[in-house]
């Protein structure tokens, strides 16, 4: 078996000192959604600099809310990003789609005449046609139902938007706005306070998304979001017809034996929705299993292990000799788990690349209060592993 490769110091220091970045997620447009186990847009930023020319291709195959995309554009890069949750590719497609100024009137427009009107008041036969009953289980609890009005007055709302563009924008905010007000609250929130949150965070958004749009028209930078299972992306027509194959990958995939809950939010007790789905109009009719390549209850996780390995084996048909994949990765039970993450690496066609002695860990930031009530478990804690394609 060859010897690792190893990075330089002062690379070590970049990726160790990103790694360990505590801010609160900030920036372009990052905060247009609390995507689960999502990046640092710190350490995206930091391996996309420090792994990639402009002119390279890079892939992040399980992008989630779309942090690695977001950064590689606004650092003038070429990027594929994909993800199996249609609601991942809904959340990163709005993030990396530039408004113009007619879109921006509009919406702002939308948030100072329509927002007001969003009330419990409004006919229920009325809103009836914009609200999907399976998509909205659990909103009739009473910390929800109030919203739930709210949410669909502002559905229904949305065809007053100029655009299809201004319309995902909208919902987009009408969603970020849903999760603060229902996701894991302690608290109610009132309905007052959802509208005003809607202005602010209207005018929040449209002002990040115009400052990532003068970035990108000023250094090129490209993304293009595809909703498939990672394991055929090397079927797909984008990578058919590109000339060129990926030089970095960066990505965090999902984590073996861990519980993410990718496309639920938690309401009233902890009781599963699958409201986004309902707010940005995307299909999902996956259990939890689908999104984590494995159910947690699988003790030695084979499941995961086999679905991780295709996927990985089509993560290197698309690389280049000599490319880069840099991954943020937990694990249930660290001990064995990480040895098996990389034989899978190794098999698919990767070696290791150590950045010194011992690896680089941290502690994953902004874990919700329920899962933080549980201490320092293994699976709040990340390592960085660095491969190259051989």
């Amino acid at each position: 078996m060859p010897e690792p490769l190893r990075v330089s110091s002062d690379l070590i220091s970049v990726l160790t000192e990103a790694a360990h970045d505590r801010k609160p997620v900030t920036g372009w447009t990052h905060n247009f959604y609390r995507y689960p186990a999502r990046f640092s847009p710190q350490f995206a930023g930091a391996v996309i600099r420090s792994f990639s020319r402009s002119s390279e291709l890079i892939l992040d195959p399980y992008m989630g809310g779309g942090t690695s995309v977001v950064e590689a554009v606004a650092c003038g890069r070429n990027i594929i990003g994909n993800d199996l949750n249609s609601l991942a590719c809904f959340i990163t497609k709005t993030k990396v789609t530039p408004l113009t100024e007619f879109e921006t009137d509009a919406v702002k427009a939308w948030a100072v005449r329509e927002v007001p009107q969003f009330n419990y008041r409004r006919d229920a036969h009325e809103l009836e046609p914009f609200v999907h009953a399976a998509k909205t289980k659990n909103l009739s609890l009473v910390r929800a139902r109030f919203i739930k009005k709210a949410v669909a007055a502002a559905i229904a709302s949305l065809s007053l938007l100029p655009t299809e563009n201004a319309q995902n924008f909208a919902k987009c905010i009408v969603l970020r706005v849903s999760q603060w007000a229902l996701d894991g609250r302690e608290t109610h929130t009132s309905l007052s306070d959802f509208r005003g949150k809607l202005v602010t965070t209207s005018v929040e958004m449209v002002k990040a998304i115009n400052r990532l749009g003068i970035r990108v028209a000023g250094n090129g930078g490209r993304a293009t979001v595809l909703n498939m299972n990672a394991a055929h992306l090397d079927e797909s027509q984008v990578f058919a017809q590109m000339r060129q194959k990926v030089s970095l990958v960066i990505t965090s995939p999902p984590y073996p034996g861990v519980h993410v809950l990718y496309h639920r939010w938690q309401v009233d007790g902890r009781r599963e929705t699958p409201a986004p789905y309902w707010i940005a109009g995307c299909n999902d009719g996956q259990g939890v299993s689908f999104y984590n390549f494995g159910d947690r209850r699988e003790g030695a996780a084979d499941t995961y292990f086999r679905t991780s390995f295709e996927t990985l084996r089509a993560i290197r048909r698309v690389m280049r000799n000599g490319g880069y994949v840099v991954q943020l990765v937990a694990f249930n039970r660290p001990d064995d788990q990480l040895q098996r993450y990389l034989v899978n690496m190794k098999d698919a066609g990767f070696q290791e690349v150590r950045t010194g002695a011992s690896r680089i860990w941290r502690e994953v930031p902004g874990r919700k209060w329920h899962a933080s009530l549980l201490g320092k478990t293994h699976a709040s804690n990340e390592v960085v592993l660095i491969h190259r394609a051989i």
